[in-house]
């Protein structure tokens, strides 16, 4: 299940902090470094998205992240998400994306949703797999390397 939360809960978890009394996996969700960079990226996409993130929650323990990354003028938004190390292989990711899925078919002003990989096999496009996406092609990102783009259509 998601758990909607905002840019200053994000700053929570950069901070060590816990948020919205939901238990901590036993090893890190993200580093500060990147919660912080998801932070400012929450600030950006909250005007036109809220929720802009949400915390992946199992048995009521915060395992995991997802958000919107970026929001397109014709209704297609990129999420990304991540699982916490030791709580990964047990479809949380698989169920959070499925809840991501219908969140954005319940929004009328999203057409479709995208996400990338990196271009190889493995959890992530299993995980895009299952829950309806299709590999629309690749590109190559500046710090990534080689990955895969992927889309889901909310409209079917």
């Amino acid at each position: 299940m998601i758990h909607p939360i905002t840019s200053a809960n994000l700053r929570a978890l950069a901070e060590g902090r816990s948020v919205a009394s939901i238990r901590a996996a036993d090893s890190p969700l993200a580093t500060p470094e990147i919660l912080t960079m998801l932070a400012g990226l929450a600030v950006r996409i909250e005007h036109q998205f809220t929720p802009a993130a949400w915390l992946m929650v199992e048995g009521g323990e915060a395992v995991g992240l997802c958000s919107i990354k970026s929001v397109d003028r014709d209704g297609s938004i990129d999420i990304g998400y991540g699982v916490a190390p030791t709580r990964r292989r047990r479809g949380a990711a698989t169920r959070a994306v499925a809840d991501l899925v219908a969140w954005a078919r319940s929004d009328p002003r999203v057409r479709q949703l995208t996400a990338e990989t990196m271009a190889e096999p493995g959890a992530s496009p299993k995980i895009l797999l299952a829950n309806g996406f299709v590999q629309i092609g690749e590109r190559v990102d500046v710090e990534d390397g080689r990955v895969w783009c992927w889309r889901r259509d909310c409209s079917d």
